[in-house]
């Protein structure tokens, strides 16, 4: 499907252009995170900042190429017919007036400017990451048509980005007090999503979302969008890695019986060295770890790498850590971890934590969600293990399980330019509990001891000053932003 930029739009957009006052010459608006009452986020670590990220590749795919591809490169009298088509026999013949869509195809490109804080930037709630204003005075209707398309480009990969950097803060806090290595991190979320996203679109600018903290992934996609619309080269620096990995089909097709001989014939013949993770509930967990761990153990620990094994069913913090309901001593009692440190032994770090042989590994890839990594690796801690013998795999649990209100995301006009006057304009809701207030006038972000701060009420004179930066103008993108620099911004505030 084609993305029909003329028609990304909710139906009551098509006639805002009447609506504005007479001689109403510019609209000024505003993205905005408004709240962080509902983000899914570890109390204790969340400083109430969001990541912004996604606005390149909104940029790139939307304002130029689906603009470029679909309208002004198009026929101007089939793109307008079809556009009068669309609102005729959904708002009524003639509802719509369409001499504005064909003056804007004559014009040429989309006369707007976005100004924008840099990707990467942890910005405050109540703090805008960009700014939108239309720069021809005909075409005022522009700056609010493209509201709902920027939300919907945008709030996924912000939240998703601000997601992954507080799985990223979480395991740095445990690696910190279990001795665990600081450089393991990068690996220690890995990306499972792409089955449980909304979209293929959704689950490649998610994914690349999740890169921004971290490397480990199984999104093809998400890999691509970095490449083609970040300045990124696998080449020339780790975007994303992941290693071989068996499903339960592989496993089913080898047979109950035959379970221990798939094992042998993976970490033998086809993977004799690195890493390689099999899928190990597909009948008995617990017989694997106890059993299979033990007639294996001297095949893993002659390999020059590790074997992961993975759960992929039951209670995540059950099976990893132990339930202590179970019967003392059992598998099920233990947990995995420490089944397979009685297997094969390991190491005690300087903070005094054991950490499992390095020829063997867990990573647990169902349901995981912030607050059950959290009780995870806090029960791992308590039971003297370092929180680096465990790869947490994420999917829709982390990054389907959101919405556009987990940070209160909106688009909203500020300023407005009719009969040639300046008009300051804001929303204030007495039924509402505040969060929905907005900002009024022309705005301005600036850096005051350390923290960026919103001005609003500027001047024309004071808006073009402050952090944001003009990235798009006219059809054309102005400001580009490489994804080394996106991970480096984030990481400055670890």
């Amino acid at each position: 499907m084609y993305i029909k930029p003329l028609n990304s739009i909710d139906f009551y957009k098509a006639d805002h252009r009447r609506q504005y006052p007479e001689n109403t010459t510019e609209v000024y608006a505003n993205l905005t995170p408004r709240s962080g009452l509902s983000a899914n986020v570890i109390k204790r670590n969340f400083d109430n900042k969001i990541v912004f990220f996604g606005l390149q590749y909104f940029i790139k795919d939307f304002l130029i190429d689906a603009w470029n591809d679909q309208f002004f490169n198009q026929d101007k009298d089939k793109v307008v017919a079809a556009y009068k088509r669309r609102m005729d026999y959904s708002l009524g013949k003639d509802a719509i007036d369409v001499s504005h869509i064909a003056a804007l195809h004559d014009l040429g490109y989309l006369p707007i400017k976005i100004k924008a804080l840099g990707e990467g930037t942890h910005v405050p709630i109540g703090v805008p990451v960009l700014t939108i204003v239309n720069t021809n005075p005909d075409f005022f209707w522009l700056t609010n048509y493209i509201e709902s398309v920027i939300s919907c480009y945008l709030w996924k990969p912000i939240t998703s980005a601000t997601t992954a950097f507080e799985y990223k803060k979480l395991l740095i806090e445990y690696a910190d007090k279990t001795g665990a290595p600081k450089n393991f991190v990068q690996f220690q979320l890995h990306d499972f999503s792409l089955r449980g996203m909304s979209s293929l679109q959704d689950s490649a600018l998610n994914g690349a979302a999740h890169l921004t903290s971290f490397v480990a992934t199984d999104s093809v996609p998400a890999i691509d969008l970095v490449e083609d619309y970040y300045e990124a080269n696998v080449e020339e620096e780790l975007i994303g890695c992941s290693v071989p990995a068996t499903e339960h089909s592989v496993m089913c097709m080898g047979t109950q019986e035959g379970e221990i001989a798939t094992f042998r014939r993976l970490m033998n013949e086809l993977y004799p060295k690195g890493i390689v993770s099999i899928v190990s509930d597909t009948w008995d967990f617990w017989k694997v770890v106890v059993e299979y761990m033990v007639e294996l153990k001297h095949d893993i620990l002659k390999r020059d790498g590790k074997v992961v094994i993975r759960p992929d069913s039951g209670d995540p913090i059950k099976i990893v850590v132990g339930d202590p309901d179970a019967k003392k001593g059992s598998p099920e009692y233990k947990g995995a971890i420490e089944c397979l440190w009685d297997v094969f032994g390991g190491t005690v770090t300087k903070k005094g934590y054991k950490m499992l042989d390095s020829h063997i590994g867990l990573i647990y890839g169902d349901s995981i969600t912030l607050e059950r990594a959290d009780k995870i690796l806090n029960g791992l801690e308590s039971k003297g293990f370092c929180s680096g013998n465990i790869v947490f795999g994420v999917g829709s649990y982390t990054y389907q399980y959101v919405t556009r209100d987990n940070y209160g995301f909106a688009i909203k006009a500020t300023s407005g330019i009719v009969d040639g006057k300046r008009r300051e304009i804001f929303k204030n809701p007495k039924t509402d509990s505040g969060a929905k207030k907005s900002a009024q006038g022309l705005l301005r972000v600036e850096r005051q001891d350390g923290k960026l701060i919103l001005l609003d009420r500027q001047t024309e004179e004071q808006e073009a000053q402050g952090l944001l930066q003009e990235v798009f103008l006219n059809g054309k993108i102005i400001k580009q932003v490489s994804f080394s620099e996106i991970r480096r911004r984030i990481d400055e505030e670890l």
